[in-house]
């Protein structure tokens, strides 16, 4: 007989026809089903919102888990230039990626640089109420139009002077009567697909691609709530990874490495306990805070749940005392809406104490990892120029600002191959958390390399966020 968590699962997946299958079927899906309906000890996320202090929104009521078998798949996805040459042809060249906030080119002529897998776009604010992308390279030669991001008032090729409008209309040709054979209407600049969410700036180079709206799909409903939009770009931190972007990515996809990786926030990160949802072309995982691990064989108390959070040791006092009667995480949340009150205003009264403590990780296929919530973070993932065994690592923050004071969007800053996470100031005590999982990430490439396994192996519900992904790899580029 069906549990209601399996119940639930049946739904989820919507296997409508089971009772029509073959009992041997049958069989096989209820053993998928109890395969994802197991969870770890201790409370659920669900249950864990059932004592927050203050409404919690329905997005975060949300589940959707999707069981995805427990096959392997290959490692050659992370090895091998022949998946890398697949995926330039069949995913970057086909699917919709994210390049820019729309507060980098504000002003008319302003353009950003996008590059991924050797090569590169202009992304451009062509008018006031219009953003075009163009492949970097001029009509006549093949030349980079442009090497950096910067403003300008036309579109000039730096090796013979060839020049387009920001429009992409042909402006000018040197020496024109050489070229009778170039017409002005076909030496337009090609242009590649634009879209916009949340402020976001999106680009597809495929011209039959569907629309952002269409490929994000509920993604907007379920954001909608955090208004990222509204936000500044506060830091913006990038630094070249020693291996395979998938590798890099997957670090950040579930929370069962926190457990040997992160042991310093075990006193008050629900690790095993976090929530993963599948959709479509996106998913998450939320990370609860404010409640110690189940992995832990010892009773945390409230205070070294504080003390933990706050990287406070025993010999010193506890910056602040708990209230009689609150829990670590209700009294933690109120300290991040005091915190967040000069610059978001009112509006962090009505925030749950999920929004302000948990972490919400959303991930758009292929690597766009927005986190909802008060969380400001923001990652992208992807090859490093061509070579499919490093990767560039970016972490954003998106933060709220005082009504009429948007700063300026912060420029990025690259560390060097000698520089670490912690060694960018405005990551604060994140840098030391990027730095334990970027300690892995090489040697996990070093050792797919070496290993004579032929698959990776993952877990049924923890690790399905990764599962998530390489299906949607296999769908892209193997096309099955």
């Amino acid at each position: 007989m069906l549990g209601s968590k399996q119940i639930t699962f049946l739904k989820a997946v919507d296997v409508q026809s089971f009772k029509y299958v073959s009992r041997a079927q049958q069989e096989e899906i209820l053993a998928i089903i109890r395969d994802v309906s197991e969870r770890s000890p201790g409370i659920t996320y669900q249950e864990l919102l059932d004592e927050d202090t203050h409404p919690v929104p329905d997005v975060l009521r949300l589940e959707s888990t999707k069981s995805f078998g427990p096959n392997e798949f290959p490692i050659t996805r992370y090895t091998t230039r022949e998946w890398h040459e697949t995926e330039k042809e069949k995913l970057w060249s086909r699917v919709w990626q994210y390049t820019c906030r729309t507060d980098e080119i504000p002003e008319i002529g302003d353009y950003y640089v996008y590059e991924i897998v050797g090569r590169s776009y202009i992304v451009m604010r062509s008018s006031e109420n219009e953003i075009k992308a163009y492949p970097n390279a001029c009509l006549h030669r093949g030349r980079r139009l442009k090497d950096y991001d910067g403003r300008c008032s036309e579109i000039r090729c730096p090796f013979h002077g060839f020049a387009w409008e920001l429009g992409g209309e042909l402006k000018e040709v040197p020496a024109k009567w050489d070229f009778p054979h170039v017409e002005a209407e076909e030496f337009k600049l090609p242009e590649v697909q634009v879209g916009v969410w949340a402020g976001f700036v999106f680009i597809n180079p495929d011209p039959d691609a569907e629309s952002l709206e269409d490929f994000i799909g509920d993604l907007d409903d379920q954001m909608e709530v955090w208004d990222l939009e509204r936000r500044y770009k506060q830091a913006h931190v990038a630094k070249v990874i020693h291996a395979n972007w998938k590798i890099a990515q997957e670090a950040f996809c579930e929370a069962f490495h926190v457990n040997a990786t992160h042991p310093q926030i075990l006193a008050y990160l629900g690790d095993t306990n976090s929530q993963v949802d599948v959709w479509d072309n996106f998913a998450r995982v939320i990370s609860p805070g404010g409640t110690p691990s189940p992995l832990l064989d010892y009773d945390v108390s409230e205070e070294e749940q504080l003390r933990s959070m706050l990287n406070t040791s025993y010999d010193q006092e506890t910056p602040v005392q708990i209230p009689e009667g609150t829990t670590m995480r209700a009294h933690a949340a109120q300290m991040s809406r005091d915190r967040w009150r000069e610059f978001a205003g009112d509006w962090v009264d009505v925030m749950s104490d999920a929004e302000m403590m948990d972490s919400i990780d959303y991930t758009l296929f292929p690597n766009f990892h927005p986190w909802g919530a008060f969380n400001r973070i923001v990652y992208r993932f992807r090859p490093n120029g061509d070579d499919h065994r490093s990767s560039i690592m970016e972490c954003i923050f998106l933060a709220p600002y005082k009504e009429g004071e948007k700063p300026d969007p912060a420029p990025v800053h690259w560390l060097s191959e000698d520089e670490n996470f912690s060694d960018a100031p405005e990551l604060d005590t994140l840098g030391k958390v990027f730095d334990q999982d970027v300690f892995n990430m090489g040697k996990v490439q070093l050792g797919l390399e070496t290993t004579h396994k032929s698959g990776v192996v993952l877990s049924n519900y923890q690790e399905s966020k990764v599962r998530w992904l390489h299906q949607k790899l296999s769908e892209w580029c193997e096309e099955k």
